[in-house]
């Protein structure tokens, strides 16, 4: 078990999965709605892209390996925040096989990834709508990224949320919270 001094690990509630499901939204209004304290660990640590010309199983590979070394560095970061509300933690690189060890219940994690469809959806109405043939490796590898969280998150009884557009963030924060309820009102 990783040191936890205060229980900041052990106590917060983590959302990982895969890039583009609406993370960092719903983690920011449930933070507004609950008066949680988040903690953004894709923007304080953005592991760097392979090349493009990269096979996407061996991009896969090495985020992955990047993801846990920098893992570490969000635990400390964590150990390091001081805050009288609970701590709600978001980010791709969060993923389940390494959350689980450090918390009191599985229940205290969920993972967010977009439908085919959603994904689909995003990339032709995003204002930064990548290059598709200069970038399909990329959108390969952040589908077997999906793919990946989904797996690990279920065999280790963690929840998975597929978001298909269907709801806006309001609502999948509604679905999210209602899942953390218990330490919500704790």
């Amino acid at each position: 078990m990783t040191s936890d001094p205060f229980g900041t690990l052990r106590k917060a509630l983590w959302i990982g999965g895969a890039p583009w499901s609406g993370k960092s939204t719903v983690a920011r209004l449930l933070a507004a709605r609950h008066g949680l304290t988040t903690y953004h660990h894709d923007d304080r640590i953005r592991p760097a892209s392979p090349p493009d010309d990269v096979p996407a199983g061996d991009q896969l590979t090495a985020v992955l390996a990047e993801f846990r070394q920098r893992f570490e560095w969000a635990l400390d970061d964590l150990r390091a925040l001081t805050s009288p509300r609970p701590i709600v933690a978001e980010g791709r690189g969060l993923r389940p096989e390494l959350v689980a060890p450090l918390v009191d219940s599985p229940s205290r994690m969920v993972v967010l990834v977009p439908t085919e469809l959603f994904r689909q959806h995003q990339l032709r109405h995003r204002a930064d709508e990548p290059a598709i043939p200069r970038q399909r490796t990329r959108l390969t590898r952040d589908r077997m990224l999906a793919a990946q969280a989904v797996r690990s998150a279920r065999e280790l009884g963690i929840r998975v949320i597929e978001v298909d557009g269907k709801l806006g963030p309001a609502a999948v924060t509604d679905v999210v919270a209602d899942h953390f309820r218990p330490y919500l009102d704790a």
